[in-house]
């Protein structure tokens, strides 16, 4: 390992000191049936075939507060409704709508059933049974105003404080500031929302490759090293099929040389603390602490799916496994938000701050130039994140970005109920 490779990696493991203070610090949030609370209060549009697809954001067009997603397949993937089936139930979800064709294999009736049975409004209906692109139209709008009403008037606001909170991180566009300030600085966060009681989930294990004894050494347990170990030997595997590790053009253009180096940069925004286990898409952890979310494609017999083919997808595994806000570590920049939960811009790199500032929502290069001290730059993001989860809009929300990728992949486990289960 190189002398500057071994710094990224002990860099993210300095220890952190508490703060009592901002973890005790509360806001209102959004009281859903199974106890979990939202920072948003949603009401989310589902369309199930891509045919749908014009009709669902026609709806939402105009509307604050309603989101889209969707599935482009005309033919169902178990993968695919499991996590449309999560963020149909996800906490910052009040309501929901679903809009078919009606010829595809996924039902919004079923995607609406499961969402009533969480405690949310939901309704769903076809468009060739309304008549075309105007009426349905008008009729989703129609459902959206008296759905949106009941939520508003229904749901319950309670106090939440850190331990209340998932946060997931996916890093992309990285550059050799990412894994030397911009996630470690997540890092930092991470310690310090783990000791608050609250759940960090971080993925991209095949960004992870030769690190496999530094996964093992962080388990908390028998059990979690074994999952890390099955989690991580599958990414070796997944690499070594598609021939082609997770290191592009612009990584090596941003000064990055090897898959060693990103791997050891990528690994820095888990922080120090010990990673309780592995979790899939569409599954909640399974309790406070560190969690890794494992979304590379199982092997099957069609071999079909890529694991992470872009950043948006990833960040939409997160956001399936209950993440009420993502942050997105970035080098060399980006452009994207998320629907449902909103996402949180950082790089490493001051330059990328200074020409993107409309974008980026922090500056983690400070900690290369010494203005600040990764401790500081943990406790800066902390700060950020709670008010965000107070209503405060990140660049992305401000910018209206609510971009979206739901494709086909297979993944044995969890199964169907246990994936949409709140």
């Amino acid at each position: 390992m190189s002398a500057a490779s071994r710094w990224m990696y002990t860099a993210a493991r300095q220890p952190t000191q508490g703060m009592s203070e901002l973890a005790k610090t509360t806001w209102s949030g959004f009281l859903r049936s199974d106890g979990r609370k939202g920072v948003r209060n949603l009401v989310l549009v589902i369309y199930t075939v891509e045919c749908a697809q014009h009709v669902a954001h026609a709806i939402a067009a105009g509307e604050d507060d309603v989101h889209v997603i969707g599935f482009p397949g005309c033919y169902d993937n178990a993968y695919a409704i499991r996590l449309m089936l999560a963020l149909a139930r996800h906490p910052n979800i009040g309501a929901v709508l679903a809009v078919g064709l009606g010829c595809e294999y996924t039902q919004p009736g079923k995607l609406a059933e499961v969402a009533r049975s969480s405690g949310r409004p939901a309704e769903s209906f076809y468009i060739q049974e309304k008549g075309g692109t105007r009426t349905s139209v008008a009729t989703g709008k129609e459902i959206i105003r008296r759905i949106r009403e009941q939520i508003q008037c229904e749901t319950p606001r309670v106090p939440m404080t850190l331990a209340d909170l998932t946060v997931g991180c996916e890093c992309g566009g990285s550059d050799g500031t990412s894994g030397l300030a911009g996630n470690p600085a997540v890092g930092a966060f991470f310690d310090l929302l783990v000791d608050a009681g609250g759940r960090a989930v971080f993925e991209e294990t095949v960004e992870m490759i030769g690190l496999r004894d530094y996964m093992l050494e962080r388990a908390a347990s028998p059990e979690a090293a074994e999952q890390l170990a099955a989690a991580y030997d599958k990414a070796e595997r997944y690499c070594q099929s598609v021939r082609q590790y997770s290191v592009a053009p612009g990584n090596f253009a941003g000064g990055l040389t090897t898959i060693e180096e990103k791997s050891l940069g990528a690994f820095a925004k888990s922080g120090t603390r010990s990673i309780q286990g592995v979790i899939r898409v569409a599954e909640l952890p399974r309790g406070p602490g560190l969690w890794i979310l494992d979304s590379v494609p199982d092997e099957h017999f069609m071999q079909f799916g890529y694991t992470n083919p872009n950043d948006t997808e990833g960040i939409m595994d997160l956001i399936s496994a209950g993440s009420q806000i993502v942050l997105f570590v970035t080098g060399r920049g980006s452009v994207i938000g998320s629907p449902i939960a909103p996402l949180i811009k950082i790089t490493g790199n001051s330059a990328t701050f200074s020409r993107m500032q409309e974008d980026m929502d922090f500056n983690a290069g400070r900690v290369l130039t010494g203005e600040l001290s990764l401790e500081q730059a943990g406790r800066e993001l902390a700060e950020l994140v709670v008010g965000v989860a107070s209503g405060g809009k990140s660049k992305p929300e401000g910018l209206g970005h609510r971009e979206y990728f739901i494709m086909y992949k297979h993944q044995d486990t969890p199964s169907l109920a246990a994936g949409c289960r709140a």
